[in-house]
């Protein structure tokens, strides 16, 4: 049976991503890191689902001996990290920043994937607006990891969606939501107004609808490398 590796499985879009992916009858495996205070609710939560949590520590060498074992045919970055994480990490005394998380630990999966004799798919959620010319570290560090894949030899997926706003978010993230929201409100009245394609490249996106995309292009074999912006994720998503 194939098999896929989703690493960021608990967040907003990976708990959907494994549900559709447990759907499709692809037998998933869901990234839990082994020091998580959640992992048996994790445990419990995606094993009812159908998919098996795996807690490989983020260490390179063991991540690519467990790639070696369950040998994936496709793989799933959805790693990221916040300001607000990154001062409570502080306060811990543990550093985790856009530059350690969003690219260093999807750098890590990308080199682990690499090193297997049958390259797997890599499905990495970038976001709207990064590019060469990103100003902000958010934006910088999602370019480097864009760059270090589109280096590889993996055939992949780049996603870079808008807001992914929700209510039901583990994370509070009420003034995002709020800003979706309006924004998803003035580009309504852009598109009537003619500006369809301003509308379709800026809105928000469901992380049911973006799940779904993402899942779609993954298992799309016949598919070149692609860089799915917003306006190719809302197509996608919409099923």
């Amino acid at each position: 049976m194939s098999r896929a590796f989703v690493a960021g499985a608990t967040g907003y879009t990976g708990r959907e991503v494994v549900r559709l992916l447990v759907e499709a009858g692809i037998q998933t495996i869901a990234h839990v890191r082994p020091d998580s205070p959640r992992r048996a609710h994790w445990e419990e939560s995606f094993g009812a689902l159908g998919a098996t949590v795996d807690s490989t520590p983020w260490d390179e060498d063991a991540m690519a001996a467990r790639f070696q074992t369950i040998q994936p045919m496709c793989v799933f970055g959805l790693l990221g990290t916040t300001q607000k994480r990154g001062r409570v990490a502080r306060k811990e005394g543990r550093e985790e920043t856009y530059e350690s998380v969003d690219y260093g630990l999807t750098a890590l999966l990308i080199r682990a994937a690499q090193a297997l004799e049958r390259p797997p798919r890599f499905i990495y959620l970038s976001a709207l607006g990064v590019s060469a010319k990103a100003g902000t570290a958010y934006a910088k560090a999602r370019w480097k990891t864009e760059e270090l894949l589109r280096q590889s030899d993996l055939p992949h997926v780049i996603a870079r969606p808008g807001f992914i706003p929700g209510t039901d978010r583990d994370d509070s993230r009420t003034g995002e939501y709020i800003g979706a929201k309006t924004l998803d409100g003035v580009l309504a009245l852009v598109g009537v107004l003619g500006g369809k394609r301003t509308q379709q490249r800026y809105q928000s996106i469901s992380n049911i609808k973006l799940a779904r995309a993402l899942v779609t292009a993954a298992l799309d074999e016949a598919s070149p490398n692609r860089v799915l912006a917003s306006h190719d994720l809302q197509r996608l998503g919409a099923g």
